[in-house]
């Protein structure tokens, strides 16, 4: 029953393709939306796909870099909304840090309607098991906690700028095709707490990023995986980008420029471009770790580079997901997603 329960899951994980599967009976994104806050933090049952994301870049006292992930994703076997186990809601959570020498990974899955995992928009909390990511009582910000044997974060993000809507007011455009979905960030979180390792808990100081998306047919069918940076600039302000590979060799990219202030300037097909300038074999697979980043429009000619080759997501869905550096016209930390690498024959 678990395995048919998370066929939607596995099929991600041949090349990402299964992003772009029909989405038929499910809702989809269209221009023109009107976000509504707090309901839009919660769920979308009537669509197919969806996901809470954190990642942030933090310094211990001695100046290690370190990196973590949060993130809850929801998948829906059919649209809409039932009680106990008639839910159509599957569930799956990872937490990942990374260091310059260790990569930790875990993952959880579970099912809706059971209280094990899921959302709820006011007052915002979003968990699964012990992991729980949620709004703090009587003032603005978030509490972040995660753990396993080998490692465990207990954090505080507190927001310091404004949330950002990427594409058209928040519409994400993701193919020429025109598969789209709803998208905004939270780029501007300021990050204090601890950070637990094998060899004890240190504490953190750091800036993190939420990403909120939700779709039914985020790819176009014959696109197999994205790469995709979020950058933070040491004169506050702020690039995301990504670059979404097509079978035949093409790309289809999309930029939000974010200013210091958290003005934002959305740039189509093209505007952005990412090129691999450093392959690492990672779990059998040919990842560029090293790029070379480039938004004209805004001067930013950067190389980007992993702080850990080796930071593979071994989970259900795999993939490459760890913190990066930021050298060039501009100086920085970020984060960089990485799927759809397929093993090397």
């Amino acid at each position: 029953a678990l395995l048919i329960c998370l066929w939607p899951l596995t099929a991600w994980a041949q090349g990402f393709a299964g992003l772009g599967q029909s989405a038929d009976g499910y809702a989809l994104p269209t221009p023109g939306y009107t976000f509504d806050f707090p309901t839009d933090q919660g769920v979308h049952p009537d669509y197919r796909i969806e996901w809470w994301y954190v990642t942030a870049n933090m310094t211990g006292p001695d100046g290690t870099p370190y990196g973590l992930q949060w993130t809850l994703f929801r998948t829906a076997l059919a649209p809409g909304e039932a009680a106990g186990w008639q839910s159509p809601q599957i569930w799956m959570g990872h937490a990942a840090v990374t260091t310059p020498n260790v990569h930790f990974v875990a993952e959880k899955l579970g099912r809706g309607g059971t209280g094990q995992a899921g959302v709820e928009a006011d007052p915002f909390a979003a968990w699964i098991d012990d992991w729980v990511f949620a709004a703090l009582p009587r003032q603005p910000g978030y509490t972040l906690q995660a753990g396993t044997e080998n490692f465990g974060y207990d954090l505080r993000l507190a927001p310091a700028g404004p949330r950002v809507f990427h594409g058209d007011a928040g519409h994400s455009v993701k193919s020429s095709k025109g598969q789209a979905s709803y998208y905004y960030s939270e780029p501007f979180l300021n990050l204090t707490g601890t950070l637990r390792l094998l060899d004890g808990t240190i504490p953190v100081t750091g800036q993190a990023w939420l990403d909120r998306e939700w779709s039914s047919q985020p790819l176009a069918d014959t696109q197999t995986g994205w790469d995709w940076f979020s950058l933070s600039f040491e004169d506050g302000s702020k690039l995301m980008g990504f670059l979404l590979r097509d079978a035949d060799g093409g790309a289809f990219t999309s930029a939000t420029w974010i200013a210091a202030d958290g003005t934002s300037t959305a740039y189509p097909d093209g505007a952005f471009t990412a090129r691999p300038l450093r392959m690492a074999m990672v779990e059998g697979r040919q990842i560029p770790v090293d790029w070379q980043v480039s938004l004209a429009a805004k001067g930013i000619n950067v190389t980007v580079r992993a702080t850990n080759d080796a930071a593979w997501m071994d989970t259900t869905i795999p993939y490459w997901e760890g913190p990066v550096t930021v050298e060039g016209s501009h100086s920085g930390r970020g984060y960089l997603e990485m799927t759809g690498y397929l093993p090397a024959e």
